[in-house]
């Protein structure tokens, strides 16, 4: 790199955001972190740091910390409308939870022990967004909803499957989402069912409705998910999106009445199709994608913490290593990255019969094959089966452009 830092601005502050801020701010670079939201967002579903997204968080130092955060999730059952349990798993035995420093954790957790190893030394700007990005052979012009506009040698958009970044440089999300086929929800609500580290799923034809304890003793999860093709509704209209959830389990049993009660004043309530986000390019000229941005898997895949984690490492190790040189680095970055992002959205192909099996039958046929699984002599093969996509790549070492840019310093 010049004497002058490369200046890049970072759109997104979840996980592939400040992942990314803390390798560039580490190599030298300066770094500017912009989130819509007027504060770090919690909240959300339990996620899993696996395989290449364990390695990544323990390169940072923060693993300890990821730790602190876990879950602790011990397992999972799947219930009759009776709340029998007719089938259970081990979260180890599921995805390899537990193996080699891998965990569950919450992603506001996760978010902000990222925020945190940050914040000291990169610049966020919270409540404010893009507007608008002009190229030119000196950087990128950004206007801002709030803040003065400036300009950046580089800007990366790491906010989301719904990505601004991407629909401001290139086109419609129209031109990349894939619907899977299914739709996902997740809120907060008091541990009605008494659950210790446990989740409890019912399923009814195409749906399914659980909950699992979260962190806090006194606190769970409720989640929901349902088959569907797509639905016409404002992502951004969060009581339209309570309102579709409520009608689709309207009629359904077990104990999905009384998650539903407390919908209604849920102030972390998610929810979103099952989709993918698959382009030929993650770049164009000095603007690149990272994350859900550029190659969402779907919750489908269990991936998608993974993808951010590696992918904000990759890209920023690259910009390292090309000096900033963005026609050498954004290339690499996609070469180095692309096979854990096949394998990831190809994981994902199929897993929605399981998850929430069409009719009766294949729900009897999953949990016999749930009762079944530690038995099984194929078992490795398939058990853990997230932890080994997970492990698809071996992550590139990068650490003598850490020493070269202390050496700047």
């Amino acid at each position: 790199m010049s004497n002058r830092p490369v200046s890049v601005l970072i759109s997104g502050a979840s996980i592939a955001g400040p992942t990314l801020a803390f390798w560039l701010n580490r190599y030298g670079f300066a770094v500017t972190v912009v989130e819509r939201a007027p504060a770090l967002r919690d909240g959300g579903q339990a996620i899993d740091v696996l395989g290449a997204g364990t390695e990544v968080v323990r390169k940072m130092g923060l693993l300890g910390r990821v730790h602190e955060f876990s879950t602790g999730k011990r397992g999972t059952s799947y219930v009759d409308a009776r709340g029998r349990r007719r089938a259970s798993i081990s979260s180890e035995v599921f995805n390899g939870v537990g193996a080699e420093g891998d965990c569950e954790i919450q992603r506001g957790d996760l978010a902000r022990a990222l925020y945190e190893a940050t914040r000291d030394d990169v610049g966020y700007l919270f409540g404010d967004s893009i507007v608008s990005l002009s190229e030119d052979e000196t950087g990128v012009r950004v206007t801002f909803a709030r803040a003065e506009p400036r300009t950046f040698d580089l800007v990366i958009g790491a906010d989301g499957v719904h990505s601004n970044t991407r629909r401001l440089v290139f086109g419609p999300e129209s031109n990349y989402l894939r619907h899977m086929g299914y739709y996902i929800s997740i809120f907060s609500t008091p541990n009605l069912l008494e659950l210790d580290h446990w989740e409890l799923d019912y399923n009814i034809p195409g749906k399914i409705a659980g909950s699992y304890s979260a962190r806090e003793k006194d606190r769970a999860k409720a989640i929901f998910a349902f088959e569907s093709a797509e639905i016409d509704y404002d992502y951004r209209d969060v009581e339209q999106q309570k309102r579709i959830l409520a009608d689709t389990f309207a009629d359904a049993g077990w104990e999905v009445p009384r998650l539903l009660a407390h919908l209604p004043a849920a102030t972390d309530f998610y929810f979103d199709a099952m989709a993918q986000i698959r382009m030929d390019d993650w770049s164009k000229g000095r603007v690149a994608l990272v994350g859900d941005a550029g190659y969402c898997a779907a919750p489908l895949s269990g991936q998608g913490t993974n993808l951010s984690l590696v992918g904000a490492y990759i890209l920023a190790g690259e910009l390292a290593a090309a000096d900033g040189d963005h026609t050498i680095a954004f290339p690499r970055y996609r070469r180095e990255l692309l096979p854990l992002v096949e394998a990831c959205q190809s994981f994902a192909e199929g897993v929605g019969k399981w998850y929430a099996p069409p009719t009766n039958a294949m729900i009897r046929l999953r949990n016999l094959n749930v009762r079944l699984l530690p038995y099984l002599p194929w078992r490795t093969l398939i058990g853990g089966a997230p932890q080994k996509v997970a492990r698809t790549i071996q992550l590139p070492d990068y650490r003598t452009h850490e020493t070269r840019a202390a050496r700047k310093s």
